[in-house]
């Protein structure tokens, strides 16, 4: 069951700038940054907020490592600006998989590695009215599923 908006993921072309745009405007402050290798990006997340389920809704502004990365080849195409929206869930791997048996394209085989250690899986913009979706479960959810399993 998706229990959130986890974050707006915002591709852009100099993570610092971003950065300080939305700290100067909007009074946002890095939560984390990281480099995630697997999907070729630097990024930084802003906290917003916290939600009743425990968790907390973000930017995430990402700056591509590689050209041939996804958000790479977004970023080429497209321009600065949303790239996709991920919502909270407390089991990827189940709504993934009973989103699937909707008729809904999942981009992974199995939930990889995502930000702040979660895991995260991605639904194909065109079986969702054009938005990138990702599907995301906290590193803590993650790691109390694992222990229950």
């Amino acid at each position: 069951m998706l229990t959130r908006i986890d974050h707006i993921g915002i591709a852009c072309h100099d993570l610092d700038a971003t950065v300080e745009f939305y700290r100067a405007t909007y009074g946002f402050e890095v939560f984390h940054t990281e480099i995630n290798e697997e999907q070729g990006v630097r990024e930084a997340m802003l906290k917003i907020n916290e939600t009743s389920d425990g968790g907390a809704s973000y930017l995430q502004l990402l700056e591509p490592v590689r050209e041939d990365s996804a958000v790479g080849k977004w970023l080429a195409k497209n321009g600065e600006g949303v790239h996709h929206i991920a919502f909270g869930t407390e089991d990827v791997d189940g709504d993934s998989e009973a989103i699937r048996e909707k008729g809904v394209r999942v981009l992974y085989e199995e939930p990889r590695n995502g930000s702040m250690g979660s895991r995260i899986t991605f639904l194909h913009p065109k079986d969702c009215h054009g938005v990138l979706t990702e599907l995301v479960t906290s590193a803590a959810r993650a790691c109390r599923s694992d222990q229950a399993g």
